[in-house]
């Protein structure tokens, strides 16, 4: 069940980074430069309370070190980028063991 649930996460994280990459791509030939829609944005575009919430909730239990140079990187990167990057995360997470060659399992 959990191998299922890991796939279809992978699966819709990866539709979703597919997604990104033919709606930036579209962007930048129509705008003749490079459009990328960070992770900010996306963000802010789903659900913007949450985003701001975040930030002072990293800092106090980070101290503000965690936020600066991690999360402001995450949250800068291409939004097809980081999903692409999760969904081939958790489908080499939800992938089937190989089996043994020589060896009985129990």
């Amino acid at each position: 069940m959990i191998r299922f649930l890991l796939r279809f996460i992978s699966l819709v994280c990866l539709a979703a980074g597919f997604i990104l990459l033919i709606y930036d791509g579209t962007k930048s030939i129509a705008g003749n430069r490079l459009f990328l829609t960070s992770v900010r944005t996306l963000w802010e575009l789903v659900n913007a309370g949450s985003l701001a919430r975040l930030e002072p909730v990293i800092q106090s239990y980070a101290g503000g070190y965690l936020w600066d140079p991690l999360m402001v990187a995450i949250l800068a990167a291409p939004s097809w980028g980081l999903l692409g990057v999760l969904g081939i995360l958790f489908l080499l997470l939800g992938r089937k063991k190989k089996p043994l060659i020589g060896y009985a399992r129990s």
